[in-house]
């Protein structure tokens, strides 16, 4: 069974910085794509950013240019450095990844419980 493992989130005034990670846990034997998703009050959860095994990024029109999305594949942790955050921004934000493990030999996709984000005026 694999657990992604988040951590980071917390409380933020406007226009300051956080920083989220999330690391595979379990017997993972190769890991895709990795990314964030999110879900803000009154919406469903949505796409935030992802990356590929590559380090190629893709980001939501919404973050682009304020949050930036990296991996060390070395240890299948991705991060997402979050800058300039807005009070929009608050929400649950959900680590993804695509991975294999030894049971399946698919590449299957595993969710993380969610973190907090909440960012004051």
């Amino acid at each position: 069974q694999v657990r992604l493992v988040e951590a980071g989130g917390g409380m933020v005034q406007a226009g300051g910085s956080l920083n989220l990670s999330c690391q595979p846990a379990g017997n993972v034997i190769g890991v895709n794509d990795m990314g964030w998703y999110r879900r803000t009050p009154g919406h469903e959860r949505e796409f935030v950013a992802k990356i590929t095994h590559e380090g190629e990024p893709t980001y939501a029109e919404a973050v682009r240019g304020r949050f930036f999305i990296s991996r060390d594949n070395s240890k299948s942790i991705v991060h997402l450095r979050m800058d300039v955050v807005r009070p929009e921004d608050t929400g649950v934000y959900y680590c993804h990844a695509v991975a294999m493990t030894p049971m399946t030999f698919r590449m299957l996709d595993y969710w993380g419980q969610g973190t907090q984000v909440t960012v004051s005026p």
